[in-house]
């Protein structure tokens, strides 16, 4: 019998460690299929609730599921962008083209007009059943209410439609016969594609659908009861017979009857169509379709669809008519400075009341007058840098089109039986060009920007701002601050106060709009507002607002644990909301916002909220008693060594989700309700992430050189035994602080530019990720005090490597690799990404993504020298790494881009030319076309490749690549030769 039972141990070890396929290595390979949860939606019942899972690359899907279930329901290949009815009945989702025939058509170098085009699929929710409709451009339907889909088909992919045309006697839809739409033929004979897109709108509750062609734009009311959509001129392409009315139509999804609204016998382009969300009023431009013409002037239209009924016959009077639209704007407004016009760039939109409409006006372009007598090749092409332009010659050429579309806001009263209906006022002009609108509230005063005297000095000091009060009456401009530092200036939501943070005093204040005085909300208070662990050489930004309570009762702030309530009158004193809980336990509140459409909090409700732990970094869902109440009471609803972020609740009921995840565990999604009692997981993303080593991450701390306590992240390898007696080798990455994404889940991906830490840990490296905390005017000391004594305390630990340690940075991080590594050779090998060499030529350079000059970098913000080359030529020069490169004698790979819009690559160029020089070993890969970080997926792949066979050439004693021994020629390159 011991044998018996001795042979069945040894049998039942035997299957279980061959059932247990062994761990193995991430690779390039695993990167494509690493799937991702996002953007998750609930039904406003809360029973349904739809996410999207997408890999990296290739095909993704749509799930559904029914919450009261709590268990995966429904896949939808390729599904995405999904939204629910709002009487949670239908879901309706995109199909995304598949990756193959995408492909195929990228290959078959098809123009983006022919490429495949998107399906949508409509789920009826209570019977299962679906449909589906292909070439789909875009769809809406009424967000409020209304069952009708209106969906914008591609006209260019042959299919046989039912075109629908007006009659002109009587104003309503008639089918015709079904006609081919792909092309259409002109008097001549020559085929041309139609202008505009085919409009199919379902009626979601019965399944009919009418088809429209030649649609150019849709809207549609939040009721779902109004649709208005516009026709482009089709006259001079089609046959007689064929003719299309351009125009503007109504569609009245209640009794199905269609309107014209506007035409014309001439050509006219109708755009910017708006409706308000009652579907009782709408607006449209127009303008004369003028072929070629490089200026085009539009007007503003308006319908009130709901105007009374005409007035019956007096004897020998005749009756009033309605006209069919009103003008509302023009170059004949004479509240419009002289040869303004609408302009065409912005939309019209009605405020949520229906009482205003806003729209940008600007001026009449000048007709630029060609040059037909000279050549091209003799035209002088050429800039002109004066020293007092407002803005540089880059950054203006980078705004040109911007420039050339800019808008002024402008308003015009809708206000139902007011005398001043139809009064139109320019809010914005050139003096304050920026006006800020929320069409959720509709305040007497809107708040106005302006930077235009300080636009000079903003390459070296920027953040500098007028704010004024608009009246949207008279449009009447009233300055409240001159020359602040305001973070984040806005009007309180009952419009009764301007407010903002002023980074100059590190003090919230706000302007009364019915007193005209200015006030310091949090002058005298205990806590500070402002960035406690700020380190540049600029003000500190504060820590943000939660919002406004309702009826601009009170303003609510966080300081860095808690919050805030201010009363703006000052007839409350300013109480902690949170009683300093945070503080006490070091945990960072802040407000969790679930109504996306909140307009102010209501604080008789719960105040759900997320946390911070500082000391482990842990995070966590927290909930308090209504404010309201009284004393707040603030419970734990979920905390553990995880993040928690992506709080959302249904709107008509109490399921809520939320996202969690960490370093070893995948972020998934998760399902609840208001008790948060048994959160059920949703989603089991990466289960291939169980067959692959992985690995752990520890908090760490250390003391700098300079005294500062210091904290980082130590990744280790899966299976790591600190006693075991192995070395592991070591590398070394930093980008500012990042200590606090302890709990964040890192997903393996291609390099655009930094390390990918799993890949690095699966792969038996261990990753050190120091924070570096700085002081002004030696931003290269600063990263070696905190990097250096962090990478030797860990080296009094047995199983680091002290031979076989490497540093990684990118941008700021790749400037700091460049250079400690001048400063000591503790490191093996560097590879530094788009870094700053010298900072002496960087100063005054072009960041060209933006046109900006370099200066404010180096002097206010990241870059932190904190004065002029002129100044501090010292610290330029003792912290630019070009200046010491003699001193290098760590082998050294640099990814300098030649498309770079932060970093110009002649940074790179200077580096490596000098290296080369002093015969150090240096290679710099530059991909063409690419900027500060790659984009391209496959160039984000040959990165990953080139970068980690060079590090493990050096810290594993991998064989050279070809490409770091003999290079790759011009010849190679042209002949689409790889190396590796």
């Amino acid at each position: 019998m011991a044998r018996i039972a001795a042979f069945l141990v040894c049998f039942f070890i035997n299957a279980l460690l061959f059932a247990q396929s062994p761990k193995r290595p991430l690779t390039a390979a695993d990167y494509d299929r690493w799937e991702s949860v996002k953007s998750e939606k609930l039904s406003r019942d809360g029973r349904w609730i739809a996410y999207q899972v997408d890999p990296q690359e290739g095909n993704g899907r749509l799930e559904v599921a029914d919450a009261s279930q709590k268990t995966p329901g429904r896949v939808f290949p390729r599904g995405y962008m999904a939204q629910f009815t709002p009487d949670s009945r239908f879901l309706v989702m995109r199909l995304k083209v598949p990756v193959a025939d995408t492909r195929k058509a990228k290959l078959k170098k098809k123009k983006a007009e022919d490429m495949p085009k998107d399906s949508v699929l409509v789920l009826n929710l209570t019977t299962g059943e679906t449909t589906k409709l292909p070439n789909v451009k875009s769809f809406m339907f009424g967000k409020e209410a209304g069952s009708w889909l209106a969906l914008l088909q591609d006209a260019n992919t042959p299919k046989l439609l039912a075109e629908v045309t007006v009659s002109p006697r009587k104003d309503t839809l008639v089918p015709t016969q079904p006609t081919s739409i792909t092309t259409v033929a002109t008097r001549k004979g020559v085929t041309k594609k139609p202008k505009g897109d085919n409009l199919t709108l379902l009626n979601l509750a019965d399944g009919t659908r009418r088809t429209v062609t030649f649609v150019s734009n849709v809207v549609m009311s939040d009721n779902g009861q109004t649709i208005v959509y516009s026709r482009e001129s089709a006259r001079d392409s089609l046959r007689p017979g064929d003719a299309v009315i351009p125009g503007v139509f109504l569609f009245n999804t209640v009794n199905g009857q269609t309107t014209l609204v506007d035409s014309s016998s001439t050509n006219k382009i109708y755009k910017g169509l708006a409706v308000d969300k009652a579907g009782r009023q709408l607006a449209w431009m127009t303008s004369a379709d003028s072929a070629g013409a490089d200026v085009r002037v539009f007007s503003l239209r308006y319908k009130n669809l709901a105007a009374p009924a005409p007035v019956k016959a007096k004897r020998g009077r005749p009756t009033p008519v309605e006209p069919p639209y009103r003008t509302l704007a023009d170059t004949l407004t004479k509240a419009l400075p002289n040869r303004w016009t609408v302009n065409e760039y912005r939309e019209p939109k009605f405020s949520d009341d229906g009482r205003r409409l806003y729209f940008s006006t600007s001026p009449i372009a000048v007709k630029p007058a060609k040059d037909t007598l000279t050549p091209d090749d003799e035209k002088v092409r050429m800039d002109v840098w004066s020293w007092n332009d407002s803005r540089l010659q880059p950054m203006q050429q980078k705004r040109l089109k911007e420039e050339k579309e800019r808008g002024f806001l402008t308003v015009v009263d809708l206000a139902p039986a007011s005398t001043s209906f139809g009064r139109v006022a320019l809010l914005a002009n050139r003096e304050v060009p920026t006006v800020a609108f929320d069409p959720k509230v509709n305040t007497r005063y809107l708040l106005g920007l302006s930077d235009l005297a300080y636009q000079v000095q903003s390459s070296w000091d920027p953040g500098h701002t007028d704010l004024y009060l608009i009246d949207t009456q008279s449009g009447e401009k009233k300055r409240i601050a001159n020359d602040v530092m305001a973070s984040d200036p806005k009007l309180s939501p009952g419009g009764q106060y301007a407010y903002w943070f002023d980074e100059r005093d590190s003090l919230w204040r706000a302007w009364s709009v019915a007193d005209g005085r200015r006030i310091d909300l949090t002058r005298g208070l205990p806590s500070k507002f402002f960035d406690e662990e700020h380190d540049t050489p600029s003000l500190p930004g504060s820590y943000g607002s939660a919002g406004w309570t309702t009826g601009d009762r009170y303003l609510w702030l966080y300081d860095r644990y808690d919050i805030w309530q201010i009363d703006p009158t000052g007839r409350e004193k300013p109480a902690n909301l949170t009683n300093g809980w945070g503080r006490t336990n070091r945990i960072r509140l802040r407000r969790a916002d679930l109504d996306p459409d909140e307009k102010s909090i209501d604080p008789k409700t719960d105040l759900w909220l997320t946390g911070i732990w500082e000391s482990d970094k842990h995070t966590g869902v927290l909930k308090a008693t209504p404010p309201a109440s009284g004393s707040v009471s603030i419970s734990v609803m979920a905390s553990s060594a995880h993040r928690y972020f992506g709080i959302g609740k249904a709107r008509n009921a109490p399921t809520m989700t939320f996202y969690r995840g960490n370093f070893q565990e995948p972020i998934n999604l998760f399902l609840t309700d208001t008790t948060f009692a048994k959160p059920t997981q949703l989603t089991k993303t990466n289960p291939q992430q169980d067959s692959i080593r992985w690995g752990s991450v520890e908090l760490v701390k250390w003391v700098g050189t300079n005294g500062t306590p210091l904290e980082g992240l130590l990744f280790k390898p899966e299976g790591f035994d600190q006693n075991a007696g192995r070395k592991y080798p070591m590398l070394t990455y930093f980008y500012e602080r990042n200590a606090e994404t302890l709990n964040d889940y890192r997903f393996p991906a291609p390099s655009r530019s930094t390390i990918n830490i799993p890949y690095c840990v699966s792969n038996g490296y261990l990753v050190f990720v120091p924070d570096i905390v700085y002081t002004t005017g030696q931003p290269g000391p600063n990263a070696y005090d905190c990097v250096v004594p962090g990478v030797l305390s860990l080296l009094d630990r047995p199983y680091v490597d002290r031979s076989r340690l490497g540093i990684q940075g990118q941008s700021w991080g790749g400037y700091q690799a460049a250079f400690i590594i001048t400063r000591t050779n503790l490191f093996r090998a560097a590879m530094a990404g788009a870094a700053v060499a010298n900072m002496t030529s960087a100063y005054g350079g072009i960041r060209w993504e933006t046109g900006v000059v370099r200066q404010f970098q180096y002097e206010k913000t990241q870059s932190r020298i904190g004065g002029t080359l002129w100044d501090k030529p010292m610290n330029y020069l003792e912290n630019s790494p070009l200046f010491y490169a003699n001193r290098i004698q760590t082998p050294l790979m640099l990814m300098h881009n030649d498309a770079d819009g932060a970093v110009p690559w002649q940074q790179g160029i200077e580096f490596f030319s000098g290296l080369r020089r002093l015969g150090k070993p240096v290679w710099m890969v530059v991909y063409n076309g690419e900027g500060h970080n790659l984009t391209g997926r496959h160039n984000a792949k040959d990165l990953s490749i080139r970068m980690y066979q060079f590090f493990d050439h050096y810290l594993k004693d991998a064989p050279m690549p070809v490409w770091m021994k003999d290079g790759r020629s011009a010849v190679e390159k042209d002949r689409g030769e790889m190396k590796y």
